[in-house]
């Protein structure tokens, strides 16, 4: 694993079409606000910055990523467009919270127009060894979601070990996600690409076993296009090119795009 991921690194820095392969990046973003001091403006300015990158003819982000009360407005804004709101929901970041009320969470944020839902699983009932309960919890969300994708959050960081990890991606995959996702954001270490070549390892297998192909977003202090192209690069590797589009592949970020456009448009 270490030795793929120093390869890849050195794969980066010598990268042929970088900017094409950044350019295709901005397609796989879920630009992300998270924060306690969201509001109406501030989920326009996110909305109006998902937009502008068709003013350089760039593709358009995948989606944007909001909590549960800043869907409905970030539908209207967006209406048309073809990009996504996704909303966490299940008493995120933490997930303390008993099933039926993030139960709960997750109908309301379907109802209100969400394309996506992100949840978080209950890593102290996991870790306490109860892994019946994770793949309940997440088969739960799911039926609540309906044909809502469900993109599951590991939090790798508070998981550490690679067998515990591999384990949490495995059980959620068997709960229904469509998605398996490294981290909140709220929690260090966030997504690393030790916890992603994991996790992408796990979907592999599944879909050798099984056929079906499940969805990968790492997010969480992924802030400059070497990461991101690193991350892109060990998709790439691991479960080859079929998951290098937005239906497999996301990214979670907020300060990335800016970093990605300032590069391939030659603009700081």
């Amino acid at each position: 694993m270490e030795t793929l991921i120093n390869n890849l690194q050195t794969e980066v820095a010598s990268l042929q079409e970088r900017k094409k392969i950044l350019s295709h990046i901005i397609s796989l973003l879920d630009l992300t606000t998270l924060e306690g001091t969201d509001n109406d403006e501030r989920i326009k300015a996110l909305c109006t910055k998902a937009l502008s990158f068709g003013d350089h003819n760039l593709p358009l982000p995948a989606a944007v990523c909001v909590y549960p009360p800043f869907v409905k407005l970030a539908k209207q804004l967006l209406s048309g467009s073809g990009v996504h709101v996704a909303s966490v929901a299940g008493a995120f970041p933490s997930g303390q919270l008993p099933l039926h009320l993030r139960v709960n969470e997750c109908r309301y944020v379907v109802e209100q127009g969400a394309d996506e839902v992100d949840m978080v699983i209950s890593r102290g009932v996991f870790l306490a060894g109860n892994h019946q309960a994770l793949v309940d919890e997440v088969a739960a969300m799911k039926e609540a979601c309906g044909n809502v994708h469900l993109k599951v959050i590991l939090e790798t960081g508070e998981l550490v070990t690679a067998e515990k990890i591999r384990i949490a991606s495995e059980l959620a995959i068997s709960g229904g996600a469509d998605f398996i996702k490294t981290s909140t954001g709220k929690v260090q270490p966030a997504a690393t690409p030790e916890a992603m070549a994991e996790m992408l390892h796990v979907i592999s297998t599944h879909f050798k076993n099984t056929g079906v192909r499940i969805g990968i977003k790492p997010a969480g202090g992924i802030s400059t296009p070497d990461q991101a192209l690193l991350y892109y690069l060990l998709v790439k590797n691991i479960c080859g090119e079929d998951w290098l589009n937005n239906h497999l592949f996301r990214i979670g970020a907020s300060r990335l795009a800016d970093g990605i456009l300032a590069e391939v448009t030659g603009k700081e």
